[in-house]
């Protein structure tokens, strides 16, 4: 298995290349996760989850175990603060 949301580091951006799982909740899929969109990483609850995510202009919060499940292709570092 690859990258996943879970891997992220909060500001870094990635393409979704595809799911570990077939069972992703349908909101997810109508919310823009599908593969090829560009997904960031916003930021992570402070007991590690949920993730909140950004993809296409829309902020979503997933469990940490839906994370792992969404790989990606990582296309730019995050900024170091």
């Amino acid at each position: 298995m690859g990258t996943t949301v879970a891997d992220l580091r909060r500001g870094q951006k990635g393409i979704i290349k595809e799911f570990a799982d077939d069972l992703i909740p349908i909101k997810l899929l109508e919310l823009g996760c599908l593969p090829g969109n560009q997904i960031e990483l916003v930021q992570i609850a402070p007991l590690q989850d949920p993730i909140y995510i950004n993809v296409n202009g829309s902020h979503i919060a997933i469990r940490k175990s839906m994370a792992l499940k969404i790989e990606l292709e990582i296309i730019e570092d995050a900024v170091n603060l």
